[in-house]
């Protein structure tokens, strides 16, 4: 089944809860950025948590950049995702493998650290971006988005990530939920949120035992309180193009495209988010630098 995440009111409207299962959106990341374990947690959680957070908040052409820069070893983590459920991201060291932490599991906090930021840019189609910025205070990802909504928006939250990755490197499952309390929640409501979120199982559990979103909300909420909205299709898909990285080339100083044609004889052009390569010839590089110069 392709990926989709869920929308969904709970409690009257009392609360927003979504539900995502991004396991082929994750599976591509990995095999396009060829990351290790420690890092396809760390990048995996990263685009669940982006994909929630701007199905959220995003609407019509909006988009979002989130990036998260600790001190671990995978380095900076960069995740653009916009409100039709289409995702890109990479990170700087992909070949990250970890020993399993305390708890048995991959250490996300071990390979994103605990120091450094988590900074979420929306580009709304306004003059200017809004970026909001907060400390990690877990580098687990899920509290670290939970503590971003909670400071920089004011949204209380609960937030959920989990990848589960195979001992072959490539992911079993990745998914998640963020539940938004909206004001005037009762004290009722909000008590047994609490409760169910110390009951409830992992979600790397909840999907390995088949769980689609929907389920996964029915057992946090309990069924008969969630009245779901709308499903978004969820897909991993970069804009980059031969034509986009041209018109970057057309804009470096003429002598650094005659090194280029030159010395090089052409040039290599790679995405970051998607690791696609682009080859530009000696005349390709001719034609931008006249075009440049005309």
């Amino acid at each position: 089944m392709a990926d989709y995440l869920v929308k969904s009111l709970a409690y009257d409207g009392q609360l927003r809860a979504y539900a995502i299962d991004a396991t082929d959106t994750v599976a591509y990341a990995q095999r396009a950025h060829d990351t290790w374990s420690a890092a396809s947690a760390a990048l995996g959680r990263s685009i669940v948590g982006t994909v929630l957070l701007a199905s959220a908040s995003l609407s019509g052409d909006d988009e979002m950049t989130v990036k998260i820069q600790g001190n671990g070893p995978v380095g900076g983590i960069v995740i653009s995702g916009n409100a039709k459920g289409t995702v890109k991201g990479y990170l700087q060291h992909p070949h990250v493998h970890l020993a399993l932490n305390e708890k048995n599991k991959i250490d996300v906090k071990g390979a994103v650290g605990t120091e450094g930021f988590l900074a979420v840019t929306k580009d709304m189609g306004l003059k200017e971006p809004f970026t909001g910025q907060v400390p990690l205070v877990s580098g687990e990802l899920g509290e670290d988005f939970t503590y971003y909504l909670a400071k920089s928006e004011q949204i209380p939250s609960a937030v959920g990530l989990s990848v589960f990755v195979k001992d072959d490197n490539t992911i079993g499952s990745a998914g998640g939920f963020m539940i938004q309390v909206m004001p005037g929640a009762t004290d009722e409501v909000l008590d047994h949120l609490e409760q169910r979120l110390t009951e409830i199982p992992m979600v790397s559990q909840m999907m390995q035992d088949g769980m689609t979103p929907e389920e996964m909300l029915f057992e946090i909420l309990g069924k008969e309180n969630v009245q779901v909205l709308d499903t978004l299709p969820v897909k991993f898909e970069c804009d980059c193009s031969k034509e986009r990285f041209a018109t970057a080339l057309a804009s470096i100083p003429a002598h650094q495209l005659d090194e280029m044609i030159e010395q090089d004889h052409g040039a290599e052009a790679v995405c970051h988010f998607c690791n696609k390569k682009y080859q530009f010839t000696e005349d390709d590089l001719k034609e931008i630098k006249a075009t440049a110069q005309a």
